[in-house]
Parts: C-alpha cells; sequence; structure tokens
C-alpha cells in the first residue's frame, strides 16, 4: 500500500504581484514530488490564462471572495477587498479546507487534477491572510506564512511601535529616522512605508481603531500588526536573497521562529505552469525588441499615476530621444486620458512612428533579459526589483505605496544599482534621470555585480537553493507530525520522491 505524499495547499493573496511569486514556489514544489493545490478565488481563477494542462501533482481549487464579478479589485479600494476576504473568503477557505484535510475527501479533483490528491498536509499562506494561518492551525493543519515583500520593508513593519515612539512617520520629508535597526545611515521619513493614497481615503476604521495614531493612518497599523502576528506561523518564508537583504533577515529571525529565504523564486524554480498571469501578454513585445539595438530601449513599468504624472513622463521619455515600451492600461491612469488630449496624441504619434510601443501586459522577464533594454522605469514593486537585478539591468524607481518606497531606497543609496525619483516628477527629472540610468557605466557595473552575487545564491549549492531544500525538509516533517502516515524521502539527487511500503 502506497503511503500518502505531502500535499501543500498554497493561498497567494488574490492580487497579481503576490500571485507572481506563488507560481514559481508552486512550481518549485512539484518539482520536487510534492503534491500542491493552488488556491485562487473564483474571479481570478476564471481570468487566469489555463491554455495548457498543469503538470502531474498541481491543481487549481478557488474560493469566492465575496466581491460583485463587476468590482475593480485594486489597490486604490484594497480595503474593501480585504474586509470581503476576511468575512466572506474566510468562511469559504474553512469549509475547503476541513475537506481537503480529510482523508475521506483525498479522492476530491480540482482543475487541472489528473489524479487524485492526497489529503492536505501543510498550508502556506500569505502573510496578508492570518487568518487563513489561524484557520489552518484550529483544523489540525501546520501552516507557514509566506510574505512576499522585500525582507527590508517587513523589518520596518516590524518598528512600526519604535517609529511612533519617536515620532517618525511616513512623511515626503527628508528627515532621516532612527527607529529601523540597520537603517539609520540613509532611512528617510520619505521611504517608510506607505498606503496608495485611495486606499487610505477608503479605509473604513474598525471599532477600537481610532482614526489616527501619531499621524500614522490607522490601515497602515493594521498592515503593521498583521506583519508581527506572522509570528503565530510555523515559520515565514520569503522571497528573497541572503546576498540581497542579509542583515534585514537576520533582525526578522528574532521575531520568528524560524525564517526561510528562498529568492529570487522566478530564477530558480522550473518554468511556471498556466493560470498566474491575470492578464494577456503581449506577444509582440520580444519581436519588437528584437528590431532595436543593445541597450538602447528603455522599459517602462509604473503603478496608478495621475494624469498630471503622466503628462510628464511621457514629455520626459519623448526628450531622452530613447525609444521606450511601456506597460500603460486605461486604469493605470487616474482619470484617464482624453482622446484629445496633447499628451495622448503625443503618445499616438510615437506609437505610429515606430518609436514607442505601448502594451497592456508585458511578459516582464523575457523583456528585462532582452539585449535591447538598457533601463527600467519601476514602480519598485518587489518583484520587479528582484527580475531587473537578476539580469542586470539598471532602474529608475517611482514607488507608488507600501514596500516599494524602502525598495526605491536600497535601489540607489545601499546597492547602487539605479536612481530614486519618489515623490516629484516633472519632464526634466524624467528626461535626466533616465538618460542617467542608460548612459551611467558605473550604475551598470553595480547592477551587474548584485545580478552575479545573486545568481551564486540560487544556484546548486547556493544560499537560496539551500534554504529551499531546507524548507523541503522541514514542511516534510510538519506534515509526518501532524500526519505519521506520510513521509518523503530524497533520491541521490536530492529530489524528494514518496516514500511506499
Amino acid at each position: 500500500m502506497a503511503v500518502a505524499a505531502v500535499h501543500v495547499l498554497v493561498f497567494p493573496w488574490p492580487l497579481q504581484g503576490h500571485i507572481n511569486t506563488f507560481v514559481p514556489f508552486s512550481a518549485a514544489l512539484v518539482d520536487s514530488g510534492v503534491h500542491v493545490t493552488f488556491l485562487h478565488t473564483d474571479h481570478n481563477l476564471r481570468r487566469a490564462r489555463c491554455t495548457a494542462a498543469p503538470p502531474p501533482r498541481l491543481r487549481y481549487m478557488s474560493i469566492p471572495d465575496g466581491l460583485p464579478e463587476d468590482h475593480p479589485r485594486s489597490v486604490g479600494d484594497i480595503s474593501t477587498l480585504m474586509e470581503s476576504m476576511w468575512t466572506t473568503g474566510s468562511a469559504a477557505y474553512r469549509a475547503l479546507l476541513l475537506s481537503l484535510s480529510s482523508s475521506s475527501s483525498s479522492t476530491g479533483r480540482g482543475v487541472g487534477a489528473g489524479e487524485p490528491f492526497p489529503p492536505v498536509t501543510c498550508v502556506v499562506a500569505d502573510g496578508i491572510m492570518n487568518f487563513a494561518i489561524d484557520i489552518a492551525e484550529e483544523l489540525g493543519v501546520p501552516a507557514l506564512a509566506f510574505r512576499t515583500a522585500s525582507a527590508n520593508s517587513f523589518s520596518a513593519y516590524l518598528a512600526v511601535p519604535r517609529l511612533l515612539e519617536l515620532g517618525e512617520t511616513p512623511l515626503p520629508a527628508d528627515d532621516p529616522v532612527r527607529g529601523v535597526p540597520g537603517m539609520e545611515g540613509f532611512l528617510r521619513r520619505r521611504d517608510l512605508p506607505r498606503l496608495a493614497p485611495a486606499a487610505a481615503a477608503g479605509h473604513r476604521p474598525t471599532e477600537g481603531e481610532g482614526e489616527t495614531a501619531a499621524g500614522v493612518h490607522p490601515f497602515l497599523l493594521t498592515v503593521a500588526k498583521g506583519i508581527a502576528d506572522c509570528g503565530r506561523a510555523r515559520a515565514l518564508v520569503l522571497n528573497t536573497a541572503a546576498s540581497l537583504e542579509g542583515p534585514a533577515l537576520a533582525r526578522i529571525a528574532t521575531h520568528m521562529r524560524d525564517v526561510f529565504a528562498i529568492g529570487p523564486l522566478h530564477a530558480m524554480a522550473p518554468p511556471a505552469p498556466p493560470a498566474g498571469s491575470l492578464w494577456r501578454e503581449d506577444d509582440g513585445c520580444v519581436a519588437w525588441l528584437d528590431g532595436h539595438a543593445d541597450r538602447s530601449v528603455v522599459y517602462v513599468s509604473l503603478a496608478h499615476i495621475s494624469h498630471a504624472e503622466f503628462t510628464e513622463f511621457l514629455s520626459g521619455l519623448l526628450a531622452t530621444g530613447y525609444p521606450f515600451l511601456w506597460v500603460l492600461r486605461p486604469d493605470m491612469v487616474v482619470g484617464g486620458a482624453a482622446e484629445d488630449d496633447e499628451a495622448a496624441a503625443a503618445l499616438r504619434r510615437a506609437v505610429v512612428d515606430g518609436k514607442v510601443r505601448v502594451v497592456e501586459w508585458a511578459p516582464q522577464r523575457d523583456v528585462l533579459r532582452h539585449r535591447a533594454v538598457g533601463c527600467f522605469l519601476t514602480h519598485s514593486g518587489w518583484n520587479s526589483t528582484m527580475e531587473s537585478v537578476v539580469e542586470g539591468v539598471p532602474m529608475v524607481c517611482w514607488p507608488f505605496f507600501a514596500d516599494q518606497h524602502i525598495n526605491s531606497r536600497f535601489v540607489e543609496a545601499v546597492w547602487r544599482v539605479g536612481l530614486d525619483m519618489k515623490d516629484a516628477c516633472d519632464r526634466a527629472m524624467v528626461r535626466s534621470m533616465v538618460t542617467e540610468a542608460m548612459e551611467s557605466g558605473e550604475i551598470r557595473q553595480s547592477v551587474q555585480a548584485l545580478a552575479e552575487r545573486v545568481r551564486r545564491d540560487v544556484a546548486a549549492g547556493g544560499l537560496s537553493e539551500t534554504e529551499f531544500r531546507r524548507l523541503l525538509s522541514f514542511i516534510t516533517e510538519l506534515s509526518c507530525t501532524a500526519y505519521p502516515g506520510h513521509s518523503l524521502d530524497t533520491n541521490n539527487d536530492g529530489d524528494f520522491i514518496r516514500h511506499q511500503e
């Protein structure tokens, strides 16, 4: 009789950036012999691209998020999504996990499942959703927290109580910050994590939360508490590398039961399975880049910007004289742009002339590794930052919210692999910074040196690869302890295989 294998339920926060991290993580688990149930929301599973069958041992399931189908589910209204996930989503999650962790449901199937799945033996949930960790533990399923943001930002959130004592709150100001250990020499108040403006405006404080605390929006305090509560999980998993964030990882370890730094996952996992992207990627990007000289194109992918910012970015980019590829959807420009708007007309002319390509979604990793890309004008999300580092592409940073403000500061002041525009932009600044990033030999040399260090981390025997192996052993041990009939062994290559008796 075959002994059932380890089965991990992975549950990302239902926004694209978080899903992007969980997809290669799931692929790496499956490649190591583990069964994985990837839990989407119903809305996202309908949107996700499922053009090919997933590999064996991987299936997709979904639960309702409680929002109407036409709800935008955007960062700007994140508080509504959180409230709904904490109510409707958590109840549906509890019912599903109870079913999947029962031996009587071991033959249940999901989308893409090619064989019966054993009971769920472990949960790895996005650290934003601590309810998923608490519910799993209540049901007897060991649970780990996975935070998809940077370790540096996690460390800053842990320091919020001290920051409040010192009166060092997030502001667009250059006052130095002393309350985040290890960052006293370079962190400014403008670099601290902040909410997206619309999210801050739309949040309704819960009972006892109050309107503000020492100038900090209550929703930010809620996020900070969620970070600290990750300590309740069996371990914290971070998509980062010791060569990037070693000091922050060491500080975080004193607050958690265990910490695993296993990134950048996109650089060490096998090719990602389907059902990850919620947007259709433009398949002409790479061919367009093929027609340009080495390091001659600016790649642009920002978060939400105002119409005024759109005008300044566009004018500045055109003034550089470099061709550029811009990921730009109508919902990214707050308020949109009228068809007869001067800036929109200028953009259309540049597209017609072949100087510019505008797409709704790009295969970003393929773009960044293309020889024609010379720099990346980015919102400084953690996935984008690591992808740019791995490919050795200099950055110009325009952060939007959350960890992006700290990420952009590290890009310029610590790693010296780009420039931090933050808080104020005009066309002259855009032109100047993009030109410098495209032409600076010093910045390019720094980012290529950092790329080499990170690549060593993810290579066989590197720090991140070793940590991933340790995580596999940890998950297996948890599964075997919770379910004594479960075990995995490894073969001579270190690959996990099911034990049979």
